[in-house]
């Protein structure tokens, strides 16, 4: 009867959506169209129900920040795993939840990993970043791809949109980044107007670095008498951090009378040591790794009426990995893996009731498969399929939402396995709502039930996968308040009280009694208390270069993330009701930024409590606190029509010595000079 009843869910999702199936592609929401200048500007009509936390504009230019995974440790509840230098991999963990719960997003369309299902931040850089938008729960908007229904929590990466100047048909932009560790950053950005509703953007970028670095490591170990003594204390060079990138993407852009249209390419391509952890002494390491991601992507925004607006996503991509451990004293490693998928989602809206009814059907179908060199590889294939049916009331001083998403999921293998046809089907539901009290206060409250499948890794990886695993589930619950007072000086502060619950949480446990084999079990459990803080205040004027501006921005982050998987397990050294590895209870960030004429300078300090690095919280585990200082001071110059920008940054100011993992040393002081040209 419940497989008959997603059946059921799922014909009537199609039928709404088949009129729009012969349309290709776009993310974005509901369509007022106003024309200036001979150049469509597109407007949301819908209104988000809660505000996310967004860094974008000004403020996202001026941090020292190279990539993504930078700018989100500026977000409260992010916490983010560095595994160090230019090259090294960053993950994002948003309110304890896991990597794996966190859905990205590349101008509306997903961005997915099937083989480890986490997404590595440092590859997106902010050169071509307009903003970053992170959402806890999903994105308050119902019109949108199902996919974005089937997230914990999703950060959205948006892309700069070309903007001409009265009178100019094209942009061009170059930028030349040097700093430590021999870094090189060239990169280029061209923008071409076509026809009065038409544009190109290509932008290209490499980096370069060698990526060595001096470290002082001091290790500070527990004897049987339970004293603090000094484990091994370590001065050298961080070795093998080298990376060589090179990403290049295009994009060609129009809007219509009644929507908009976007195609996107994208290419990047590395080569990168993979420095190992530093223990008893030992540091050199003569790991590496290449990767290759390719996708297109695109989509197109239409509106049939006034009542009635759809749009249709498309998506392809590639990604071939190469890893080689030449160290036979350890394990020779020379193993490939690619990845292929084909995603494509149809969005549609009705407006009802004068606009204060919304209903919402979204189908969205995902393949993805995978192969590998390695011996008695599963070559697996996932077919998912998403359905959405959503409903939004909106009046003038409550606006609701309500989803119920069904996902139908069929993992097949080969190559001589057992049990490798399987099905998943799961219904999950969201409620958000949000009260205005007046026009400066509102309250809000979320639920939302969601899970995710096992990875291609946790299944099927030779030696340690396991088929039986089942997917992992998460329960949140928040209740939060929003204060904004706009004028010549905004203010504005969110805080927000949460509590999540993971249930059958995938976790790697040793296999028989050697150390090196391991198997992927469903034993945790994680209980997640939190509330988060955060708050804004700029002038008026904050995006005029000329006027004196300033802007100041906070964030708080109080966590206590247990591990509820053993209770039997509650003794001096257990794991039971222990903070879960690396989350500390209190974190938090600060941005200060102000500018006058011409001249900009930014001041950011980050902050990260003491954290254990199991959840058996004791000394030997203990992790301390760090902190940094960061600063960027700029200048902006126009000579004639082309506009010159000379920024320099300083980082971890007072030269702190720190882990964010554990044996994985961070930089000390380190700076970086940016000399942009544009035309």
């Amino acid at each position: 009867m419940l497989f008959r009843g997603f059946r059921y869910f799922f014909v009537f999702a199609s039928l709404w959506s088949a009129p729009v199936l012969s349309y290709a592609l776009c993310e974005t929401d509901s369509i007022v169209e106003r024309t200036v200048q001979e150049v469509s500007v597109v407007t949301d009509r819908q209104r988000e129900v809660v505000a996310p936390q967004r860094l974008g504009g000004k403020q996202l230019q001026q941090l020292s920040a190279h990539s993504v995974a930078d700018a989100v440790r500026y977000f409260s509840g992010v916490q983010m795993k560095d595994y160090g230098g230019v090259g090294g991999m960053k993950t994002v963990d948003v309110r304890s939840m896991g990597s794996n719960h966190l859905g990205v997003f590349f101008d509306g369309l997903p961005v997915g990993n099937a083989q480890n299902g986490i997404v590595d931040l440092g590859r997106f850089s902010l050169d071509n970043m307009e903003e970053v938008t992170i959402y806890n729960g999903q994105k308050s908007e119902i019109f949108q791809p199902a996919r974005d229904f089937g997230v914990s929590a999703s950060l959205y990466l948006k892309t700069r949109r070309p903007h001409f100047a009265s009178g100019k048909r094209s942009n061009v932009t170059a930028t030349v980044r040097g700093g430590s560790f021999g870094l090189i950053n060239p990169s280029l950005t061209f923008e071409k107007k076509i026809g009065s509703s038409t544009s190109f953007v290509a932008n290209a970028e490499y980096t370069h670095a060698h990526g060595r670095y001096e470290f002082s490591y001091h290790k500070v170990g527990v004897n049987a008498n339970g004293n603090a003594v000094t484990a091994w204390d370590t001065v050298g060079t961080r070795q093998n951090g080298d990376v060589k990138a090179l990403r290049i993407e295009g994009a060609l852009l129009g809007t219509t009378s009644d929507g908009e249209w976007q195609i996107k390419g994208y290419y990047y391509d590395s080569e990168r040591g993979i420095p190992r952890a530093i223990v008893r002494n030992v540091w050199t390491s003569s790991q590496r790794q290449w990767d290759t991601d390719i996708f297109v992507q695109g989509g197109v925004r239409h509106s049939f009426s006034a009542f009635l607006d759809h749009k249709v996503n498309a998506k392809y991509a590639y990604s071939h990995m190469r890893y080689l451990n030449p160290d036979t004293t350890l394990l020779y490693v020379d193993n490939s893996f690619t990845q292929q998928s084909f995603y494509v989602s149809s969005a549609n809206v009705a407006h009802l009731a004068d606009n204060h009814l919304d209903f919402d059907v979204s189908v969205d179908y995902e393949r993805n498969w995978m192969s590998s060199d390695m011996v008695n590889f599963a070559y697996p294939v996932r077919n998912t399929l998403l359905a959405a049916i959503a409903v939004a009331f909106n009046s003038r001083n409550m606006k609701m939402q309500a989803s119920m998403l069904g996902n139908f999921i069929k993992d097949d293998s080969t190559q001589g396995r057992e049990d490798l046809h399987q099905w998943t089907k799961r219904l999950t539901p969201y409620v958000i709502a949000n009260y205005d009290v007046n026009r400066s206060f509102s309250l809000h409250a979320f639920y939302k039930k969601m899970f995710r499948m096992p990875t291609f890794n946790d299944l099927y990886y030779t030696d340690i996968g396991n088929i039986r695993l089942r997917p992992e589930y998460a329960s949140q619950f928040d209740l939060g308040a929003r204060l904004r007072i706009a004028g010549p000086l905004s203010f504005e502060v969110n805080a927000d009280v949460y509590h999540n619950r993971i249930t059958d949480k995938i976790l790697a446990v040793p296999k028989g009694n050697s150390q090196y084999r391991w198997m992927m079990m469903n034993i945790g459990k994680v209980h997640i208390n939190g509330i988060d803080i955060s708050g804004n205040v700029a002038s008026k004027n904050a995006e005029d270069a000329d006027a004196f501006s300033y802007g100041l921005r906070i964030a708080y982050t109080y966590q206590r993330a247990m591990d509820m998987s053993d209770p039997s397990d509650n003794g001096p050294r257990g794991t039971y009701k222990g903070q879960i590895s690396y989350i500390p209870c209190h974190s938090g960030s600060v941005i200060v930024n102000a500018g006058f004429h011409g001249w900009s300078a930014c001041y950011s300090f980050i902050y990260v409590g003491e954290r254990y690095h199991v959840s058996a919280n004791i000394a030997e585990n203990y992790e301390p606190s760090w902190y940094t200082h960061d600063m960027t001071v700029a200048k902006h110059f126009e000579l004639h029509k082309v506009k010159l920008d000379i920024t320099g940054e300083l980082n971890n100011i007072f030269d702190q010595r720190y882990d964010v993992v554990l044996n994985y040393p961070m930089p000390g002081r380190n700076w970086k000079a940016i000399l942009r040209i544009g035309w």
